[in-house]
């Protein structure tokens, strides 16, 4: 299917990540120029080196680091696909640390806030834009132990949703994509340290995890990037001209609910 986007340029955070690198291959293929970053450089610029696109290394985090970006990459982005995130700490939400909070909030919400301010004024004066957000299935269905993350993820949400409701008259599409439990360098450290702290092998430890802690996961499996990038494709394209708003969810059936 042809997205009709060809020519149109693209920022792609968190582009080493896994769904970043995917939505980087299928958005190259359509013919947009692409420009890629995420906080290790020598990851970054192998990924751009791969699929033929600009790669610089960033930190999000802070205002500065993220002025930094913009000052060398300018704001004439049509799509921006914000991917980076971080599942941040885990324990009893009553006894999470300031710090716990802050990292979470920062990298996961706050990096998206920053880049909007700088992006999103000129996609308006041109009258059109492309914005997807990766939630997650957190949003709908929060975990105890993962509250920072929880937390940080739905205010994402709710900023593209206010966001969509601003600016979507003036040409400016947003939208989510809400993945559970995807094949990412941040999904396997989760499995790692739980396959150490059980005494099992990293299998084993998906096997228990879907198990115990997914059990509406109806594929019992772990999703693929490249299951998850072509509906983050999709919504970058002139073919959602009429999707905004929106939070897709792409979770294996991993949310119990039939809410978004």
């Amino acid at each position: 299917m042809d997205l009709n986007i060809s020519g149109r340029k693209a920022l792609i955070t968190g582009a080493s990540g896994g769904m970043g690198t995917e939505v980087a291959k299928l958005l190259k293929a359509e013919g947009v120029d692409l420009t890629l970053t995420d906080l290790d450089a020598d990851k970054v610029a192998e990924v751009a080196k791969e699929v033929g696109a600009k790669g610089i290394a960033a930190d999000l985090s802070t205002t500065e680091g993220a002025e930094k970006l913009i000052a060398e990459i300018g704001t004439g982005f049509d799509i921006l696909v914000h991917a980076a995130g971080v599942t941040g700490a885990k324990g009893d939400p009553m006894t999470m640390k300031d710090e716990d909070w802050d990292e979470a909030w920062n990298i996961d919400f706050m990096s998206a806030v920053r880049l909007v301010r700088h992006i999103g004024p000129a996609m308006r004066e041109r009258g059109w834009g492309r914005m997807v957000f990766v939630t997650s299935e957190n949003v709908a269905q929060p975990y105890a132990d993962e509250t920072v993350y929880n937390v940080a993820k739905s205010a994402l949400l709710s900023f593209s949703k206010s966001v969509s409701l601003a600016h979507s008259g003036d040409g400016v599409l947003v939208n989510c994509v809400a993945p559970a439990f995807i094949e990412t360098p941040m999904t396997d450290g989760m499995m790692e340290k739980r396959a150490e702290e059980m005494g099992v092998s990293f299998d084993e430890a998906v096997e228990s995890f879907l198990e115990e802690e997914r059990p509406h996961l109806g594929l019992k499996r772990r999703g693929k990037p490249e299951e998850v990038a072509p509906v983050i494709a999709l919504l970058c394209s002139e073919r959602s001209s009429f999707v905004t708003g929106s939070n897709w969810r792409v979770d294996g059936g991993s949310v119990g609910s039939i809410e978004t």
